[in-house]
């Protein structure tokens, strides 16, 4: 995702010194309403990224509903009204966690739960996002055509594995967030030719494991119109192809509401193609839970919307309506970013260095007491 690993990094020479503690909760304290909504049906995705969750579950993390009882994580998510996970690829992190048989193995649990499954190939080792797109280490000196193989192949692979163990992906993200292109240099859209054909080398794979499998392009800095039109001017311009449009949204990064409600109308309307967000979320609180910093401590990262329980399931009550409101009903839904990414010592961010730690555990959809937050059930009954 944008942003958080130059922030984490910055961080890093923080980590000696004791996190402030939780700011008073401050402004506004209702917690959106909770029951179904009225008038359009509830959004056909309500979901979560839960790519953290078996490395977490491995090292001790633990789950409950909002009563307190201890439960499996994906049966709480599920419960509470989410109906859609979202998983990540890598292809040889240093950690074993995100690969293709740690992604089999947890989408079985999501179908067993009755959900559906987003992939998100990040067509790397490590993080993908505007300010990276570094290759496997094993694909970094092919040539072009080969590289292109090797994402084909790698995209097929993973995929076809799922569909033969009965849990075919419904949704795939060809790479995370690439605003600059993918696997750079190469794919970089410097050369859109070559990012076209990166691309289209993905949707192909995809199409001959199932054709009903949906294809989403994804971009971050959700409320820049800008990007969003000269980037998806060029995709169609070089014939890219894809199914659905996707974004991240984080308020307190990518502008008001107000500019991305602008922006998801009019790509909808410009391109003719669902729109859904694959990544948001919000603090409930400023407090620390793992000895690491937060990459957000602000009391009120966006104006009206605390750090506070009730200030999350606000902001997220408010995102699902945007996406709700974007015409001709092309607006699908919206997924929380790891959700279940909560303070547990060796689930840090850094994939080659277990003493890393997380700096997104207040945006989690459970507490620092482990239980289940507000947010979820409004994300759930959106």
């Amino acid at each position: 995702m944008k942003r958080m690993l130059t922030a984490l990094l910055l961080l890093v020479a923080l980590a000696a010194f004791p996190a402030a503690p939780a700011a008073a909760q401050t402004g506004p304290q209702t917690v959106p309403q909770t029951g179904p909504q009225t008038g359009p049906g509830r959004l056909p995705i309500r979901g979560a990224d839960v790519s953290s969750l078996a490395k977490s579950e491995a090292y001790g993390g633990v789950y409950r509903d909002a009563r307190g009882r201890r439960g499996d994580a994906l049966a709480i998510l599920s419960k509470a009204g989410l109906n859609y996970m979202r998983l990540k690829v890598w292809v040889n992190p240093a950690d074993g966690y995100n690969t293709k048989a740690r992604v089999l193995a947890m989408a079985r649990r999501i179908k067993a739960h009755g959900m559906r499954l987003l992939v998100d190939f990040h067509y790397s080792d490590t993080w993908a996002d505007p300010g990276k797109q570094f290759k496997p280490a094993a694909w970094e000196a092919l040539p072009f055509d080969e590289l292109r193989q090797a994402l084909s192949d790698h995209t097929f692979d993973v995929l076809d594995a799922l569909r033969r163990q009965g849990t075919t992906a419904d949704m795939v993200q060809i790479g995370n967030e690439i605003n600059g292109g993918l696997l750079w240099p190469d794919g970089s859209n410097a050369d859109w030719p070559k990012t076209a054909a990166l691309l289209n080398a993905g949707y192909d794979a995809v199409k001959r494991v199932s054709r009903k499998t949906q294809v989403v392009l994804h971009l971050a800095d959700g409320g820049d119109n800008g990007l969003y039109r000269w980037w998806f001017d060029n995709a169609r311009a070089h014939g890219i192809r894809h199914d659905v449009i996707g974004m991240s949204y984080y308020a307190f990064w990518h502008g008001t509401p107000e500019s991305f409600q602008a922006n998801i109308d009019d790509v909808a309307v410009r391109y003719g193609k669902p729109v859904v967000v694959v990544e948001t979320a919000y603090p409930f609180t400023t407090g620390d839970d793992d000895g690491w910093p937060n990459i957000i401590t602000a009391a009120e990262p966006y104006p009206g919307y605390p750090a506070t329980p009730q200030g999350q399931a606000a902001m997220l009550a408010k995102v699902a309506d945007i996406v709700r409101a974007v015409p001709n009903g092309l607006g699908l839904g919206l997924f929380t970013w790891e959700a279940t990414w909560t303070g547990v010592q060796g689930n840090g961010w850094d994939p080659a260095d277990p003493a890393s730690g997380n700096g997104w555990e207040n945006q989690a959809l459970f507490g620092y007491d482990d239980r289940a937050l507000p947010a979820m059930t409004v994300l759930g009954r959106r």
